[in-house]
């Protein structure tokens, strides 16, 4: 196994982004409990924060340095006026978002444990995301990116599902890479087999694929540490395979080789947009520099700086406004692995 790069080799591998990444999907407010350890029930008080896989994504490329834009539905309510202007904030290219006059901008209440993982309650019976068209869709936009990254959550339901389709299969057509993580939210399937088949379902659709040590376990079945189950994931096609082990790292699969990269070790507070802000480092080197599918070396150094990012934003309650810069990465990776 390579050796891990040093700071100045990681600092290479963060140069400004060549293209441009679109996330597609959903974008929410999250209600974080002011207390950590606590059920939401027991909690006094709750911090606003935005949220949402695929937005979080956007944001952290942006905040690296990179460009990005962000395709998905609100509601016209305040709430929904507030993510946009977020996403304007982040530096993140809004011309996809849409506002939705019959249904409300989704929600979900996060209760953090004492360790700073989480629990969610969503409320979105519909939220104005679940409701984007096909036709509504900006393809333009779509079009003009290096890579299209997306989540499942935009699968559950109907039209969404099918703007998601669409989107996808005009980006493909387009030349543009596919990156999925799936991001798995059981509590918003109807059923653990409803959410394996619906995430499995655009499986193969995708050229690079990020997944969690519990979500190699859920859409396995067996143990996430056993490569054998790790590849029973992998498919003629695919470029890259991440799968991110919380702070011991995460390994990584192509076609001609395989490994891991340490993770770091700091004091977590909330695990929210962890692994979003691992995601927006790799997306924001991929767009710059696609040979990193190919060059092992260049791979490990973008993971380093990934792992550094997924870090740093967990030491911090909500996502967005934990993510990382890349002098804060650069920093804890100068401090050295776990």
């Amino acid at each position: 196994m390579a050796p891990l790069g040093d700071a100045p080799a990681a600092a290479a591998a963060v140069a400004p982004a060549g293209g441009l990444v679109v996330s597609f999907g959903e974008m929410l407010i999250d209600f974080v409990p002011d207390v950590a350890g606590v059920s939401l029930a027991e909690s006094g008080g709750f911090v606003k924060a935005p949220g949402g896989a695929p937005a979080n994504v956007a944001c952290a490329v942006s905040k690296l340095g990179g460009s990005s834009a962000f395709v998905g539905k609100f509601g016209d309510d305040e709430f929904g006026h507030m993510l946009v202007d977020i996403l304007k904030q982040n530096g993140v290219n809004s011309e996809g978002c849409l506002y939705d006059q019959h249904a409300r901008t989704a929600l979900a209440f996060v209760t953090l444990k004492s360790n700073g993982e989480r629990e969610f309650m969503f409320y979105r019976n519909p939220s104005a995301d679940m409701l984007l068209t096909a036709d509504e869709l900006n393809l333009d936009l779509i079009r003009r990116a290096r890579i299209f990254h997306y989540g499942s959550i935009s699968l559950i339901t109907e039209p969404c599902r099918s703007a998601h389709v669409a989107a996808m299969r005009a980006a493909k057509a387009a030349g543009i890479l596919c990156s999925y993580d799936p991001n798995v939210r059981l509590p918003l399937w109807p059923s653990p087999e409803a959410a394996r088949e619906g995430i499995k379902s655009i499986w193969k659709e995708a050229d690079f694929i990020k997944v969690s040590d519990d979500e190699v376990a859920f859409l396995t079945q067996g143990d996430a540490n056993d490569e054998k189950n790790v590849l029973s994931l992998w498919f003629e096609g695919l470029k890259l395979l991440i799968v991110t082990d919380g702070e011991k790292g995460c390994r990584y699969f192509t076609k001609d080789f395989k490994g891991s990269v340490p993770g770091y070790s700091v004091k977590t507070v909330d695990t929210t947009g962890a692994g979003d802000a691992f995601v927006g480092s790799l997306l924001l080197n991929v767009a710059k520099d696609d040979s990193i599918f190919h060059n092992e070396a260049k791979l490990r150094e973008v993971l380093q700086f990934s792992n550094a990012c997924g870090a740093i934003c967990t030491t911090q309650k909500g996502a967005i406004p934990a993510l990382p810069t890349t002098a804060a990465a650069l920093e804890l990776i100068s401090k050295g692995s776990n």
